[in-house]
């Protein structure tokens, strides 16, 4: 076993561990998903999320995977690591553009835990292909106690 120990799933406090990672995933970002967020979300109509032509237009290198659906990917990771979690915060900062089209990593570790109150905060990370990161931040989750 290496020294940072990639889980699939917990189920409460007491299966996590300092340093564990999350298991990282690549999310759906092609651009049918992204417009159907925006739409979703009511940021469509200018093209900035569904459109890479209109994109450029405005002065974007391409359409752009909105910031709160990269917070969704983030919150979707903790919910597939335990589905039970409650996710007190998520503080982010985007570093730069998540393009659409553009295959993304998720990524996640275990920061610092207190067994007591079940609370868990976790590093997160968004990169993309070319692993840079574009997104990264914290996360404080509250796990099962049992």
């Amino acid at each position: 076993m290496s020294a940072i120990q990639t889980i699939k799933a917990i189920q409460t406090i007491k299966d996590a561990e300092f340093g564990q990672e999350l298991e990282p995933f690549v999310p759906d970002s092609y651009l049918a998903n992204t417009r159907a967020f925006a739409k979703a979300v009511k940021y469509d109509g200018n093209g900035r999320f569904d459109d890479h032509q209109k994109a450029e237009a405005q002065g974007l290198p391409g359409a752009l995977v909105p910031g709160i659906m990269g917070m969704a990917f983030l919150t979707s990771m903790i919910h597939r690591w335990n589905p039970a979690a409650k996710v007190e915060k998520i503080d982010t900062v985007f570093r730069a553009p998540m393009m659409a089209d553009t295959p993304l990593q998720i990524s996640a570790v275990v920061t610092d835990m207190d067994e007591d109150s079940g609370l868990v905060e976790l590093d997160l990370q968004i990169k993309n292909e070319a692993n840079e990161t574009r997104v990264f931040g914290t996360a404080n989750v509250r796990l099962p106690l049992a």
